[in-house]
């Protein structure tokens, strides 16, 4: 589960209606699905594991620096903004990648 070397720093992290805009490299599916369960589950006093401490979760960013996007299957839809969000970042050229998905 290590990240992809060489990719740019700043995505966004998609789960159903959530979305965390996160700073670090594109992380691979494993590391994807990891940050998704360890960001969703509300940990009280709980410590993020070693090889998940490249990531973080970033508050102010501009969407025009968003440099990657990873999607994980959740049982919500995606909110309107995020689609919306999402289908700038293709058109821009920036490719969404599906955790479920077979290719990456």
């Amino acid at each position: 589960m290590t990240p992809v070397s060489g990719e740019p720093n700043l995505g966004i992290l998609v789960h159903g209606a959530n979305h965390f805009i996160v700073r670090g490299p594109l992380p691979d599916r494993e590391t994807a699905l990891a940050l998704v369960r360890h960001w969703t589950i509300i940990q009280i006093g709980g410590e993020t594991p070693q090889f998940l401490r490249t990531w973080t979760i970033s508050t102010k960013e501009f969407r025009e620096d968003l440099a990657w996007a990873v999607t994980v299957p959740a049982s919500e839809y995606l909110t309107a903004g995020v689609m919306q969000l999402l289908e700038e970042l293709s058109a821009r050229g920036i490719r969404i990648y599906n955790s479920s998905s077979d290719i990456w």
